[in-house]
């Protein structure tokens, strides 16, 4: 872990999941299916709430939705959703646990060319200008949009253009890291 006099984003300084999270993995390029599909699941059910709910919860989350492996979330049940809805080590929303199984079952069946090559087509080309300050990082891209947009023609749920955007963030597809941040450079 990098110090804590080092200059952070300012978003990642008030809780020491937060730190951890910047300095180890925000911003980090990360490829495959699984760990994609866990991001992908996780910005959904952020959608929200606070990110530092599902960062705390994010060990519960990969038990119940069995280390996000597609195949076997893809077939889960109706026992399986009744089991989710009682597991508080999640966010027990129904409409994103029933996205989550609907989402696994729709990559595996529609996205041939696999998550890790559909969502990574959408990154840029170039990088751009970092930002100046928070209120300079936006919410969307037009490279979020068109993913959100090829997302939900083939189906799949609560990937919104600015969830797609977060995702961007979180799996360096772009790279958000203020100027003044330790992890810019």
């Amino acid at each position: 872990m990098v110090p804590p006099e080092r200059s952070r984003c300012g978003w990642a300084t008030s809780a020491p999941e937060y730190v951890a999270y910047h300095d180890d993995e925000w911003g980090t390029e990360l490829h495959g299916d699984t760990a994609l599909f866990e991001r992908m699941s996780l910005e959904a059910f952020q959608s929200g709430l606070s990110w530092l709910i599902i960062l705390r919860k994010r060990p519960g989350f990969r038990a119940a939705f069995a280390g996000f492996d597609l195949e076997t979330v893809a077939g889960f049940d109706s026992s399986d959703v009744e089991r989710l809805l009682a597991d508080a080590a999640i966010v027990r929303n129904r409409a994103k646990i029933d996205a989550t199984i609907s989402n696994a079952r729709t990559i595996l069946d529609a996205v041939p060319e696999g998550l890790d090559a559909l969502l990574w087509s959408f990154a840029p080309a170039a990088p751009r200008a970092r930002p100046g300050t928070l209120a300079d990082v936006p919410a969307t891209s037009p490279e979020s949009v068109a993913m959100a947009k090829a997302l939900k023609a083939r189906g799949l749920r609560f990937v919104g253009p600015t969830t797609a955007y977060a995702l961007m963030q979180a799996t360096g597809m772009v790279d958000d890291h203020v100027v003044t941040c330790w992890r810019a450079g």
